[in-house]
């Protein structure tokens, strides 16, 4: 490439990391605490198990949401202050996760919550993602910052082999004069012994 192209992407790199270094650092941040989600019970509560497992629960939806308005921390009044229900039939819970981001985490064989703590992954991913911030920034920020990401690593791999490859390029060229002056030696020698 010309040297026109190198320092085009140069500029590329340069200004293309500026343009998204916010947004980038908080995609980084946010997905170093999704990747230790399940470590942290502060990111969010570690799953519990239930006194039963792959049996019919003892505890219907009704039940739920009565056991759920128990929970003052929930504070969950009506099946609209529920965000999902998240049944682990294997673990014998059902997780209740309310629109305010609490977690309940109750046994479907006795009733009994188990767990009670602010679930914070969901956040998280809402502001790795860019919805939290608004639901266009997700499109119109993130999206396209993902591919300047992109275009960075491909200037970025490109500028770090360039060296090596104009290295590469003049060894061999080194080498090919070598061998032209090895020939014209040659033919040089031979001439003067047939002269001679």
């Amino acid at each position: 490439m010309s040297w026109h192209t190198r320092r085009d992407f140069r500029k590329i790199h340069r200004w293309g990391a500026l343009l998204i270094a916010l947004p980038f650092l908080i995609v980084l941040i946010t997905g170093l605490f999704l990747q230790v989600k399940k470590e942290f019970s502060w990111i969010q509560p570690p799953s519990q198990k239930g006194s039963i497992s792959y049996q019919t629960p003892e505890v219907g939806f009704d039940r739920i949401l009565e056991i759920s308005k128990s929970d003052s921390e929930a504070n969950i009044s009506s099946w609209e202050d529920v965000d999902r229900l998240d049944v682990r039939p294997d673990d014998g819970v059902v997780k209740v996760r309310s629109v305010e981001g609490w977690e309940l985490q109750i046994d479907l064989g006795t009733g009994a919550i188990l767990s009670s703590m602010m679930r914070r992954s969901d956040i998280i991913e809402s502001i790795h993602d860019g919805s939290w911030f608004h639901d266009q920034a997700k499109l119109w920020i993130f999206l396209p910052s993902a591919i300047v990401v992109t275009i960075l690593w491909i200037t970025g791999i490109y500028l770090f082999f360039l060296p090596y490859f104009a290295k590469w390029q003049n060894r061999k060229r080194m080498k090919n004069r070598k061998q032209r002056r090895r020939k014209r030696k040659k033919v040089h020698e031979d001439l003067l012994e047939e002269v001679g």
